[in-house]
């Protein structure tokens, strides 16, 4: 029998799309988004220590040559300067929805980026709540699967409603995240997250923050939170290891300033300056 890709048939997939189809059709399989600096990836710790966590979660079978050193010089093979670095975990081909080869196999792709810091944003983003998505709560949700077709759509959503992003909820009606960021937000002298149990990724440059603002006597609490609380803050903005801190300027109508968002960002930038001499 031939297969039939977009009216076309051929006689077999081509060797490095049949090494990918679990991830195709089951995606079975984690993602890892990571920031290089000028050809340094100085938190590839965190992502491993995820990307580790998950895959034993999955039950993939090991290689005993992977660790954070090892993807370090793997992405230093495809990157030297400044880069978006997407690292892909799937299961070997075998099996229906029970696999038969639980060995991951990697890929490595890279893109461009014009910058060695973390931009400050001085507009800041319009965002609105998430009317068609959710996130479901369970063992999977802290991390970054293939299966993102809930963010693909959240991504869309805000598109089609003129903003920068949506606020998506859990299933419990709490707030989760946004379509590619964790939020977090300000009111007096605290900064608070969702509780990492509510079904959102756990954060890579969340917990470099939280590492940060410790250190300088700030209070970061984590915890179950509501929409109307998220309205009621001070000062709300979206984090993720690409981008690092973006503030909100409106919500759902409601407009924030930036004072401490922008004092935390400087913060990351000086720690960032004293690691990477």
């Amino acid at each position: 029998m031939s297969i039939n890709l977009n009216s076309t048939l051929y006689e077999s997939l081509a060797e490095p799309l049949e090494m990918a189809t679990r991830g195709l059709y089951y995606g079975d399989g984690l993602f890892e988004t990571i920031r290089v600096f000028k050809g340094r990836i100085p938190f590839i710790d965190l992502h491993w220590e995820r990307l580790e966590a998950g895959m034993r979660l999955l039950g993939f079978d090991m290689p005993a040559n992977w660790s954070a050193e090892f993807f370090s010089k793997e992405i230093e093979r495809v990157v030297q300067g400044n880069a978006r670095v997407r690292l892909s975990v799937w299961r070997s081909v075998g099996g229906l929805f029970f696999p038969t080869d639980n060995h991951p196999n990697f890929l490595i792709t890279a893109t461009a980026l014009n910058t060695d810091v973390f931009t400050w944003q001085h507009t800041g983003l319009q965002v609105r709540l998430s009317e068609k998505v959710c996130l479901p709560v369970d063992a999977l949700s802290g991390y970054k699967t293939l299966g993102g077709t809930r963010y693909v759509v959240a991504a869309m959503e805000a598109r089609a409603m003129g903003v920068d992003d949506v606020i998506v909820l859990n299933q419990r009606g709490q707030i989760g995240e946004a379509s590619s960021s964790n939020v977090l937000w300000i009111k007096g002298e605290t900064l608070y997250a969702p509780s990492p149990s509510d079904g959102q990724v756990t954060g890579t440059f969340q917990k470099i923050l939280f590492d940060i603002l410790r250190t300088e006597g700030i209070t970061v609490v984590e915890k179950p939170s509501t929409f109307a609380e998220l309205l009621a803050a001070d000062e709300v903005f979206l984090t993720n290891a690409i981008q690092g801190i973006r503030w909100v300027q409106f919500l759902e109508g409601v407009e924030f300033n930036c004072s401490k968002s922008a004092y935390f960002n400087n913060l990351v930038v000086k720690h960032l300056e004293r690691i990477l001499p």
